[in-house]
């Protein structure tokens, strides 16, 4: 697989499917509510109550064109389970030199979360590690300068 687009997992289409038919239904029901709440109150030039509901309306609208971009221009990857590290692979590797070891998966750039070891393709490390195998090592430039990984094992 060539590392070219968006990426996600069929587990974060799911997740997005669910928040996108969640904000088009009872959330944009609730604001249309709140909205005409916020007008009965009188005059809208001085209602603050009426502005936010206009702001959190524009938020919730500006989500659902993001969710739905997302999917759209997103391309589904089941996930690793091969020898060669591509989106979803889940890789074990050491920093040159240290024995501890660290497990991350490589995700699309939209499902990237570091506290759940999740390492985005378009990272520096991402990068470094796509298309690798077991056994090799790498090199990528961070912020405190060049860091070196030996890649453990990959699933």
């Amino acid at each position: 697989m060539q590392q070219r687009g968006d990426y996600i997992t069929e587990e974060k289409k799911k997740a997005l499917e669910a928040e996108l038919k969640d904000l088009e239904g009872p959330k944009r029901k609730e604001i249309l509510e709140n909205l005409e709440y916020a007008k009965s109150l009188g005059d809208l030039s001085e209602n603050a109550e009426y502005h936010q509901t206009r702001e959190d309306q524009g938020k919730l609208e500006e989500r659902i064109k993001k969710i739905q971009q997302i999917l759209q221009s997103s391309e589904v990857v089941k996930g690793g389970g091969g020898d060669t590290i591509e989106i979803g692979s889940k890789v074990v590797v050491c920093k040159v030199g240290e024995s501890t070891e660290k497990t991350y998966q490589i995700v699309g750039s939209e499902e990237a979360d570091m506290a759940q070891g999740k390492i985005s393709n378009r990272s520096p490390f991402g990068e470094a590690l796509f298309g690798k195998k077991k056994g090799d090592e790498i090199s990528f430039n961070a912020p405190n300068g060049v860091i070196n990984y030996k890649i453990i094992n990959v699933f």
